[in-house]
């Protein structure tokens, strides 16, 4: 049986399918749909739910098991509330299971037990701020939250891996719990496993939140080709999905 994950992204990704989509376990096959909604094309959420649920409506019409709104910014932008609402417009468009970039990342930090969290980003100073307030608001704390202001999709894909490498670890905190490395536009698979080894704890990422988030959703247990510590907790994490249901 083929299990099956629609993710929609921002049009000016070009990570998802080069990184995340290629680390599906076998037989998982991830379909994409892409909308604007970055840069020069951010609106304000309830502008955007339309297109979500237009969206999250054709990629049930592909019978995909999961559908995921996979982007982080645009999930942590209005807080707890936004991701409500994105939640609920995947559901009314007749999603089977749903989640979120956020939702994913809540989860994984609840199934790592990880609630002391460094955060690093791409992004400007505003809107790693608000992640950061978004993370605070969901109930962690937030030890140091820093955004390196790349300069744009072109910057943020073409930034090497050993750039975030490098970053984790000069920012590695002894009372960090887990690291967050956010954004669905950078590469960071290749290194995932190297900074969990170097520091010591878990690395969560948004890409490998997502696939973790809807192969647990799905019930799925094979970790085959995901890196990362957060993979051991697949088939473990029922409390978690219930509590951000």
């Amino acid at each position: 049986m083929t299990a099956h994950i629609g993710l929609i992204i921002p049009s000016s990704n070009r990570m998802v399918e080069q990184e995340m989509v290629r680390h599906t376990p076998p037989g998982v096959v991830a379909h994409i749909m892409r909308l604007r909604m970055t840069g020069a094309h951010h609106v304000p959420l309830d502008q955007l739910l339309p297109r979500v649920e237009q969206a999250a409506a054709m990629l049930t019409d592909a019978r995909c098991d999961v559908i995921a709104f996979h982007c982080t910014a645009n999930s942590t932008s209005e807080g707890t509330e936004g991701e409500a609402k994105l939640l609920r417009a995947l559901s009314h468009a007749g999603a089977p299971l749903a989640t979120t970039t956020a939702t994913a990342i809540r989860r994984a930090f609840d199934a790592l037990g990880a609630r002391r969290i460094v955060l690093l980003t791409p992004y400007s100073a505003r809107v790693t701020e608000e992640e950061a307030e978004f993370l605070h608001a969901a109930g962690y704390e937030v030890l140091h939250a820093r955004g390196f202001a790349l300069k744009g999709s072109d910057e943020y894909c073409t930034t090497p891996p050993q750039f975030w490498r490098d970053r984790a670890i000069e920012a590695g905190r002894p009372d960090a719990d887990a690291y967050l490395l956010s954004c669905a536009n950078i590469s960071l698979f290749p290194v995932v496993e190297e900074i969990e080894q170097r520091l010591g704890r878990p690395v969560v990422t948004s890409n490998q939140a997502v696939i973790w988030d809807a192969l647990s959703l799905m019930g799925h247990s094979d970790r085959r080709n995901c890196p990362g510590r957060l993979f051991e907790r697949l088939g473990t994490n029922e409390p978690a999905h219930r509590a951000h249901a």
